[in-house]
């Protein structure tokens, strides 16, 4: 298999978790490990640094050691605002590096050969298809995904100009790969919305 090129690592973290009576869903434990850190923990193997998206108060992530940028698009514009803030920050960095690897952070079940199977999708569909997101079973996954730093200032144009807001509808016009895992016994991409949610992903954490 080739080798995938360096990718970097955007935890979409700023959920308000209002159905969890609010806070931050990245925080809640599973198995005894808050799910940030197990997501935070599978991606440190696959990508060359990290950063976190969340709005609000940026020091409550302070002890991940990691920068933590806000959308620059106003009013909670979705994950496509993230992205582009993940975007920004990449680009900021100068590192030469050309993917951003965008997750969200209330998925304690990620699996750790996620930026590999997604850039071997992009690749199987040639060189016109600049994006990629995962699917597990029927369900796509849009938010798991890569980001091409080429793409940066037309996403920038489609949240400013067009107040373009739906993630499937922006990948669309540019083409998106697919990679597939089964989602069974355990779908890597079960996220925590609900409290129970959080018991099912406890369940499961314990091999129940």
């Amino acid at each position: 298999m080739i080798p995938p090129p360096p990718t970097f690592g955007l935890v979409l973290a700023g959920g308000q978790a209002r159905r969890m009576g609010g806070g931050d869903k990245a925080r809640i434990k599973i198995g005894g490990v808050t799910i940030l850190d197990s997501v935070l923990g599978t991606l440190s193997g696959q990508v060359q640094g990290m950063v976190l998206n969340a709005n609000g108060d940026a020091s409550r992530f302070a002890d991940t050691g990691l920068d933590v940028v806000a959308d620059s698009v106003p009013d909670f514009a979705g994950p496509l605002a993230g992205i582009l803030a993940g975007l920004d920050y990449l680009a900021a960095q100068d590192n030469g590096i050309e993917w951003l690897l965008s997750v969200p952070g209330d998925c304690p079940f990620l699996p750790d050969d996620l930026v590999e199977r997604l850039h071997e999708a992009r690749r199987k569909m040639g060189a016109g298809v600049p994006l990629a997101c995962a699917r597990s079973g029927e369900w796509r996954h849009p938010v798991v995904g890569l980001w091409p730093l080429a793409l940066r200032e037309d996403l920038r144009k489609a949240l400013w100009d067009e107040g373009l807001h739906k993630i499937e509808i922006w990948t669309a016009r540019h083409g998106i790969a697919i990679a597939d895992w089964p989602d069974t016994p355990v779908d890597p991409f079960f996220n925590v919305n609900t409290p129970e949610d959080a018991a099912k992903a406890e369940k499961i954490a314990a091999g129940g």
